[in-house]
């Protein structure tokens, strides 16, 4: 704990002009005696230290004292810390503020970062997260109920190996002990995960995560979509062939897996209301009129 608590000291140190031995105090959580006989430590190992009197006094590094920036490009040191401070949002991790701290040593004062990043998740139970982080570290198998895409619940328990941020969802991969076999689970349809005490070991082969090899090809539905539900189009259909039409509508060409099964194109074209229209495969028209009128049927005394 010593030793942590001295190289954090350092890193405080090359990050700020001054700070007071009671500011260093309070973070550590120790007597201002203890970061007295720190400061000598720190100085006794080698580290240019200077002592600051008065009413703004405390401790400080020599000036011109720098880690050594050949490393990484200030570049390089800016966008790590601007995704690792994301992350450490995220997760509640403070392992990750030590990182950023000590690379903001190697990083140029006046480099401002071009990129911004806001790890979404709100899907999420903010505690979820940072406990299937800790199972995995800890290597604790998990216990949760899921829903699957057939709005199936069963109760898992895997031996998780990573975290997996795609497609603006959290993922965890591991060892499903009733499947005997790798799975992804999606956390947003996890219900009640928690940590077991039972550990293990990993596996002698850990096979990745792979796609899904289709067997039959995909099918092109085809929507077209009207001026005030474009943004909404756009934002979930991208990477698609789209035609924007003389009255400001869009015809979108989405290539889809079984479209007559994907559930979740059927969510997707639902939410837009009377603001999209199927226009192919003829079949998929007929879905949609059946969830709508089976959404109506619950509405039939409004």
């Amino acid at each position: 704990m010593k030793l942590e608590r001295l190289i954090a000291i350092i890193y405080k140190l090359l990050n700020n002009d001054v700070i007071s031995a009671a500011t260093l105090a309070e973070e550590f959580q120790v007597a201002p005696r203890t970061i007295y006989r720190d400061i000598d430590a720190i100085c006794a190992a080698g580290f240019p230290v200077i002592s600051y009197q008065g009413n703004k006094g405390g401790y400080g590094m020599i000036e011109g004292y720098k880690m050594d920036k050949s490393l990484l490009g200030s570049y390089d040191v800016t966008s790590l810390i601007t995704v690792l401070s994301s992350l450490s949002s995220v997760f509640k991790d403070e392992r990750a503020q030590g990182t950023i701290d000590r690379l903001r040593t190697i990083g140029s004062e006046h480099e401002t970062s071009s990129l911004a990043v806001d790890i979404d998740a709100r899907n999420t139970d903010p505690e979820t997260l940072p406990r299937l982080r800790t199972a995995i570290t800890e290597r604790k198998v998990v216990r949760f109920d899921y829903i699957n895409a057939k709005n199936e619940r069963t109760t898992r328990e895997i031996e998780p190996i990573k975290l997996h941020y795609k497609y603006s969802n959290w993922y965890i991969y591991g060892y499903c002990l009733a499947r005997e076999d790798y799975r992804e689970f999606r956390l947003s349809r996890m219900i009640f995960a928690q940590l077991t005490d039972q550990t293990f070991e990993p596996h002698q082969e850990l096979k990745e995560a792979t796609k899904k090899e289709w067997l039959d090809p995909v099918e092109e539905v085809v929507i077209t979509v009207g001026p005030e539900t474009l943004a909404d189009a756009l934002d979930r259909f991208h990477h698609v062939e789209k035609h924007f039409q003389a009255d400001g509508s869009m015809t979108m060409r989405i290539p889809v897996y079984r479209p007559l099964e994907a559930r979740w194109l059927w969510s997707i074209l639902l939410s837009f209301g009377g603001g999209a229209e199927v226009l192919e495969p003829k079949a998929l028209r007929t879905v949609i009129k059946n969830q709508l009128q089976q959404a109506l049927i619950l509405y039939e005394e409004v």
